[in-house]
């Protein structure tokens, strides 16, 4: 195998409704939209150094509904501030808690259904 440098990992996320996915991103979560295609089936969205890309369905990989079997864990040096400001604006998944591999953390669903988690160190 050759020998290569990874430089980012952007995830490629799936949703059935770009503008609620846009309108969530940027109004509950503050994330810009750098980058969007007129028809809104595909938008690249970032807030400090996190990126996320998000599509219409692939036509090809025919799933009836955008699936992640994991998380995007993000790391803030405010989880406590951010709870406050979203805990009435989206579905919780568990509220801030402290565990024991020194984070604390807590976790909402975006509009699409994806599990988005906060930490912080404590």
């Amino acid at each position: 195998m050759s020998t290569y440098t990874a430089t980012k990992l952007t995830p490629m996320l799936e949703s059935q409704d770009m503008p609620a996915t846009l309108k969530f991103y940027t109004e509950v979560l503050n994330f810009t939209c750098l980058a969007k295609f007129d028809d809104l089936s595909w938008l690249t969205l970032q807030k400090d150094g996190i990126e996320i890309m998000f599509s219409t369905p692939n036509a090809h990989r025919n799933i009836s509904k955008p699936i992640m079997s994991g998380s995007l864990y993000i790391k803030t040096n405010e989880v406590t501030a951010l709870w406050e400001s979203l805990k009435n604006q989206c579905e919780i998944c568990y509220p801030p808690e402290d565990f024991e591999y020194g984070m604390r953390e807590f976790a909402i669903y975006d509009n699409n259904g994806y599990l988005l988690q906060f930490g912080q160190d404590l």
